[in-house]
């Protein structure tokens, strides 16, 4: 089957190895990346994989959400129909900083600006569906709808990213419930030997630490929910593995799910 799959974070890590994986099955991919040098070697790797069939790319920061609206366009402009888009971008920020839309540097990219790129190409989605990589790091902290621009004061880089990671399968099952005609699910990777991380300690164990999973097992794990059969997943669901699990109570609260959308939308003017 040949689809239109939009992957963002895809210039390393978990994004590039499913879009490679992707591209070899045949589907269409587009590659979204931040940083201009990874994202050209990604879409080399992923037109190879493709046996030279060239990938869709864009760059794009989410710290900013005009350069998200520019991305939603140009997939708008550019691709009459959208199967996938799997919202993978994400990170961590070590030291508290704002963006220059007001709000803290990691919810704002590992959720705001997903939120925002998913709303701006909803009607496109109709009938498709939405992958958002989560992680079980959400253990680790709880959204705030009243306060997306954080607390300087308060700020921890590891509780701040849980809150996000909290905030994606919020939104994914918030969205089942707002959006039954597009299917929405949300996964944990595993601790995925990449790049990830800020400093340099926490590199070195992202790089080198034992028993971390590859990123080519965590892409298979995203290649699977962006192309199994509908009627084989649950939508609104929270994948470690192939099995829907539990996520921590306030990951799984109604409630809290629906004030973070209202507060998101606000947020970002959808």
């Amino acid at each position: 089957m040949d689809r239109t799959i939009v992957i963002t974070g895809a210039s390393s890590g978990v994004g590039l190895a499913a879009a490679e994986q992707l591209a070899a099955q045949g589907d269409q991919v587009v590659v979204v990346g931040r940083d201009p040098g990874r994202l050209a070697a990604a879409v080399e790797k992923v037109k190879a994989a493709g046996e030279g069939r060239e990938p869709g790319r864009f760059q794009a920061d989410f710290e900013s959400l005009d350069e998200v609206r520019a991305l939603a366009d140009h997939l708008l402009t550019t691709y009459p129909v959208i199967d996938v888009l799997a919202n993978n971008a994400g990170g961590i920020v070590g030291k508290y900083r704002k963006t220059k839309d007001g709000y803290e540097a990691t919810i704002q990219g590992n959720h705001l600006a997903p939120f925002l790129l998913t709303h701006l190409l909803r009607e496109r989605l109709s009938g498709k569906r939405v992958v958002n990589t989560a992680s079980d790091a959400h253990s680790a902290g709880v959204p705030d709808p009243d306060r997306l621009a954080g607390d300087p004061a308060t700020y921890r880089a590891y509780r701040t990213y849980g809150a996000s990671k909290s905030a994606n399968i919020l939104f994914t099952s918030e969205a089942h419930r707002r959006w039954p005609d597009i299917l929405s699910v949300s996964f944990h990777p595993g601790v995925v030997r990449t790049n990830f991380g800020t400093g340099r300690a926490m590199r070195l164990f992202y790089k080198y630490a034992p028993g971390l999973v590859s990123p080519e097992k965590a892409g298979a794990l995203l290649t699977w929910l962006a192309t199994a059969p509908a009627d084989e997943l649950v939508s609104g669901g929270y994948y470690v593995g192939h099995q829907v699990r539990q996520p921590r109570p306030h990951a799984a609260d109604e409630a809290l799910a629906s004030r973070l959308w209202d507060a998101s939308a606000e947020a970002v003017g959808v």
